[in-house]
């Protein structure tokens, strides 16, 4: 397993430089749920979104909030009024099917991806919740069928993806990001000081980005499950001990 700093390292690279490298696994699992087991250890996890936390907090946060107040933006949603189980559990899911998935499985796209945006945009619902248990259960079958069959991408194709794929992760990560200004009322924002906003969304799709291609998509749901659970968790807190400090 490596270390901390050596996988720190590797991201910094990456970010550079997106390739679809494998890092060596944590503990080598075969078969049709593989790419859902994550390949690290939770404590490793853990230590990733500690890390986002501090510098979202202590950089990134501090940026967007200057820009909100200069524009008058603030959150749509009210500290006492958060959907926690959208939050913690259904967003992560989704979002990671949406934006990340296809990073390792770009021949998956095409279907995965529209059927769910729908999902994604609606919130937990009769019809959802289905729907993308349906689509997840679909892209391991469609994978396994593939793997069974011997089929994969032709040399050509492959060579094509592997040379645009920075692109795809980038635009994937950016994407990510501007989708998270729809919780922000903006009012007098400028144009060109909405990204600030984001700062924090972007840095957080790139880490999961690049944790779904070296560690499987079950590293990268975890560890948004994760990242979300902490403020989430921490806000409910205040607004049931410490109201005022919520307010």
């Amino acid at each position: 397993m490596p270390r901390l700093r050596d996988d720190f390292k590797d991201f910094l690279r990456f970010v550079r430089r997106p390739t679809l490298r494998h890092l060596p696994p944590h503990a080598p699992i075969v078969g049709i749920g593989a790419d859902w087991v994550p390949q690290t250890t939770l404590r490793r996890v853990l230590a990733w979104v500690v890390m986002l936390w501090a510098f979202n907090l202590l950089v990134l946060g501090p940026l967007a909030l200057k820009v909100a107040t200069m524009g008058g933006a603030h959150h749509r949603l009210e500290s006492g009024n958060i959907p926690w189980m959208v939050a913690i559990f259904w967003a992560p899911l989704v979002e990671e099917m949406v934006f990340r998935y296809f990073l390792r499985r770009p021949g998956q796209a095409l279907w995965l991806v529209p059927l769910m945006l729908a999902p994604m945009l609606k919130g937990p619902t009769a019809w959802s919740l289905p729907l993308a248990a349906l689509v997840v259960g679909a892209s391991v079958w469609t994978r396994q069928r593939a793997r069974q069959a011997g089929q994969g991408w032709s040399w050509g194709w492959r060579r094509r993806y592997v040379r645009f794929f920075p692109l795809v992760f980038h635009v994937a990560s950016l994407t990510f990001a501007a989708l998270h200004l729809g919780n922000f009322t903006l009012n007098h924002t400028l144009l060109w000081l909405m990204p600030v906003l984001v700062l924090p969304q972007w840095l957080t799709g790139l880490v999961l980005g690049w944790m779904r291609v070296r560690r499987g998509i079950g590293a990268s749901v975890l560890m948004h499950m994760m990242f979300n659970a902490g403020p989430v968790l921490l806000v409910l807190a205040l607004v049931r001990w410490a109201p005022e400090l919520a307010s």
